[in-house]
């Protein structure tokens, strides 16, 4: 029986900046990956989604993004990616959907269906794309409901009315997008949507995570909540804000209210721990030695879940899993 030394689980972005520093620092891994082929959740999302930072900044380690004019795309993303895995030739596996990770003797166990694989230590990146969050409203809807997760570009609402409930980068673009293509739009927020400037991108986002991870920045409330709500003014936006047409309304208090064919929530996700789920405590920790959580947002580490973001938090991990098997 193979004993690795490493098994990370997912080969989006989190999981490729994990396997970056574990190939570095001389660790024996695999990575298992639900997916067909590279590029994570990025090729699953919506027509119209872009990066929010140019290219030059948004780098996984070791490998610049190739320059592209404005914001890249997610195919520009998809393309990154597979170049990404190429050059380092990383020991992928896919597609393996893992249903269960057990520990035994220090020893993990990961399951696949008939398939199981060994470790003395285990990297979960398999990201929150698969966990769409929907808040619960009261009443009911008798439009059909849809999340960002399944967006399929404005084509599908053409002629009809829609609502889009959330302030931050996909309430917006999600909303623009539609507003743009003539649909009927409204655009719902618990909050008033805070902007960055005009001429800001979302570097500035990930300079202000970078401070809070050195501790140059004081975390407070203010700067978390500008870190996870601020809104990047891709064009998109800009287009449909400076025309009038991208206003958010404020929130509703019941699903009664709404008189629209289709509402779309674009309220975020939660992170896809499932197969983890005996070997973490009630705060989604890891409650086992060797068990570690890499790319699951801000609660994993300021800006953790973004291509920019990632690095710091996958080269910490990798250590970690060198020195246990040193």
């Amino acid at each position: 029986m193979k004993i690795w030394d490493a098994i990370v689980v997912g080969a989006g972005q989190s999981g490729l900046a994990t396997a970056y520093y574990l190939q570095k620092f001389g660790v024996e891994f695999v990575m298992l990956d639900a997916h067909d082929s590279a590029g994570g959740m990025w090729p699953d999302t919506w027509p119209s989604l872009t990066l929010f930072s140019p290219a030059d900044a948004s780098n996984l380690p070791g490998k610049p993004m190739p320059s592209y004019p404005g914001f890249p795309p997610a195919s520009h993303v998809v393309e990154y990616l597979e170049d990404y895995e190429a050059r380092y030739d990383f020991p992928i596996i896919r597609p393996v959907r893992v249903e269960d990770v057990s520990v035994d003797d220090g020893v993990f166990r990961v399951h696949a269906g008939d398939k199981e694989w060994h470790a003395r230590a285990v990297v979960a990146a398999t990201g929150t794309w698969d966990a769409p969050f929907v808040p619960f409203y009261p009443g009911e809807f008798a439009g059909t409901q849809w999340h960002a997760r399944n967006y399929p570009g404005p084509d599908e609402f053409a002629g009809s009315t829609v609502a889009v409930v959330g302030g931050s980068d996909s309430g917006a673009q999600i909303a623009a997008d539609l507003l743009n293509a003539g649909v009927a739009t409204r655009w719902f927020s618990r909050e008033e949507p805070h902007w960055l400037p005009d001429d800001v991108d979302g570097r500035v986002l990930f300079q202000r995570a970078r401070q809070q991870i050195l501790g140059t920045r004081e975390p407070d409330g203010e700067s978390e909540r500008k870190i996870q709500g601020d809104i990047v003014v891709v064009p998109p936006v800009r287009k449909a804000r400076d025309e009038g047409k991208l206003y958010a309304q404020p929130m509703f208090s019941s699903l009664d209210e709404l008189d629209v064919d289709h509402l779309i929530w674009a309220t975020g996700f939660r992170p896809v721990l499932k197969p983890f789920r005996n070997l973490l405590d009630k705060n989604s920790q890891p409650k086992v030695e060797g068990l570690y959580l890499v790319g699951y947002g801000n609660w994993t580490g300021p800006a953790s879940a973004t291509l920019a973001g990632v690095g710091p938090f996958a080269k910490k991990t990798a250590r970690k899993v060198a020195r246990g098997h040193r």
